[in-house]
């Protein structure tokens, strides 16, 4: 497989010419700013290897914040995004959580050492069912001890398993862990991504960690009114189309 001729087609593909620019939008945060705050998500299973070096030329395209890869995927995109100011984030354990804390930790510690520059990581949903905080913190705490000062951390909150007392339980084990991120999930809800998580998340972190969120993000006017409810990241799979409407505004 010639992994310079992918990315290279691809760059002609997409390449328009330019630097995203655009008018002022209502709000506090404008069109233009919006790709650098995209993670483009490529954890599908049935994404190939070509396909995540496709999609990783994409990303260099339009200077997106990061691409979001499962580990086996972690040294092709760190070779072809190398120098292009995107970042490489792992997804840890995605998207349950529940294996052992020794095998996430591993998989944590293979990650960073393969060249991911920020991780992902999927808390213990089970453990929290079950009632065992401890053991939640304690699962977290080794990554988080492990992954200081090397990538940037980031918790997974899968909100809608929890109940209330449960989901402020997980959002005291971020605050005090150190995470520079919490990420609001949706993958087991099938529930959008909505401004009222985001509000929720803030009320009980305040702005010591920041947010990101997922969940069927598909328009340039959905992720504005995410980032100006006070999201600082937005996960998606639409990231060129709305990237490409930015560039329109």
């Amino acid at each position: 497989m010639d992994i310079e001729k992918i990315v290279s087609d691809v760059l002609k593909e997409v390449q328009s010419g330019g630097t995203v620019h655009g008018k002022p939008s209502p709000g506090s945060v404008q069109a233009w700013e919006v790709p650098s705050k995209l993670e483009h998500s490529l954890l599908n299973p049935d994404v190939g290897l070509g396909k995540i070096l496709a999609e990783c030329a994409v990303a260099r395209r339009y200077c997106v914040a990061a691409v979001c890869v499962a580990p086996y995927y972690v040294s092709a995109a760190a070779d072809v995004l190398r120098g292009s100011g995107v970042k490489v984030c792992a997804a840890i354990g995605f998207p349950h959580g529940c294996m052992s804390a020794a095998s996430k930790l591993a998989e944590a510690r293979e990650c960073v050492k393969n060249g991911a520059d920020e991780i992902d990581v999927a808390m213990n949903i089970l453990a929290v069912k079950s009632g065992r905080i401890a053991d939640a913190r304690d699962d977290f705490e080794q990554i988080a001890a492990a992954s200081r000062g090397k990538t940037t951390l980031k918790a997974v909150f899968e909100h809608s398993v929890y109940s209330d007392e449960e989901k402020r339980a997980v959002l005291e084990i971020v605050k005090t862990c150190g995470a520079e991120f919490v990420k609001i999930q949706n993958v087991l809800s099938g529930k959008g991504a909505e401004t009222e998580d985001i509000k929720y998340v803030r009320n009980i972190l305040g702005r010591n960690v920041k947010v990101k969120i997922d969940g069927g993000v598909k328009t340039l006017a959905k992720a504005m009114e995410l980032l100006s409810a006070g999201a600082d990241r937005i996960g998606l799979t639409a990231t060129a189309a709305i990237a490409k409407e930015a560039e329109c505004k």
